[in-house]
């Protein structure tokens, strides 16, 4: 998560962004690799081996960020007893994935941005018109093609990558771009996605992490300790959890020392 990362992920999405939306037809021939005309369809979305791996992906992606949630779920029962994750990594983990594969995704691109899918488009034997990646005036009326919410849920594994340690560091981000890139390539041949959907889904979570990465633990500004989230989760839990042992009865454990 350096420097040179960055700068290669905003040259990147230049790159597309502009020669894809000068040559839209790209997304077309590419999604057309995938498409039968003889039968109309894109025929690996009906293979369930193909299906089962869409969803493994999803689950994969979700098992990295249990820990944090199971965490985050007992320091708020039990705010007396310090986290079992380190604090600042269930911050980076949860926060990067809500934004990205959340917030960014299906509450604002794909609810507002009016590209339809590749399967519903006339050139794959649909009944809308297609529209390059920049024009957000599509036939589609929800949960839409721009972007993938699955290539930004795979492609956020680079944020537990992030946390590897530095000599797994290089071989964790390499997996987490293969795994990022083959759930993609799976969208985009079930006629889920366009080229660019993913392309996008990928960078902006990249960038995302990035910069989530910069605020929790490079910058010293903004960066802070594990020590101090575990406080703060503290401080916002023990009163609810100091009502409920006047309520039901029990002792409060004692802190533990420091």
């Amino acid at each position: 998560m350096n420097r040179t990362g960055l700068f290669i992920a905003l040259a990147l999405w230049l790159v597309i962004g502009v020669v894809f939306g000068l040559y839209p037809e790209l997304d077309l021939k590419l999604a057309a690799l995938f498409f039968d005309p003889e039968t109309k369809t894109f025929p690996l979305k009906l293979n369930s081996w193909a299906g089962i791996a869409r969803d493994a992906a999803m689950w994969v992606s979700w098992a990295f960020v249990l820990p944090s949630l199971v965490a985050l779920v007992v320091k708020m029962i039990r705010p007396d007893r310090p986290l079992m994750v380190s604090g600042r990594a269930i911050v980076f983990l949860l926060v990067t994935i809500i934004l990205s594969a959340g917030i960014l995704t299906n509450l604002t691109f794909k609810t507002y941005w009016g590209r339809p899918r590749p399967v519903v488009v006339t050139e794959f034997a649909g009944d809308q018109q297609f529209v390059a990646w920049w024009d957000p005036r599509g036939d589609c009326a929800r949960n839409c093609s721009f972007f993938s919410g699955e290539g930004a849920t795979a492609f956020w594994t680079l944020a537990p990558a992030a946390l590897a340690p530095p000599a797994w560091r290089p071989l964790a981000y390499a997996g987490a771009v293969v795994f990022g890139a083959a759930t993609s390539g799976l969208r985009m041949a079930f006629g889920g996605h366009f080229f660019t959907d993913v392309a996008t889904a990928g960078l902006v979570t990249f960038i995302v992490i990035w910069f989530g990465y910069a605020l929790i633990y490079r910058w010293p500004r903004t960066r802070f300790s594990d020590e101090a989230v575990d406080a703060a989760l503290t401080r916002l839990n023990m009163p609810a959890y100091r009502l409920r042992q006047r309520l039901f009865g029990g002792k409060t454990d004692p802190a533990p020392s420091i």
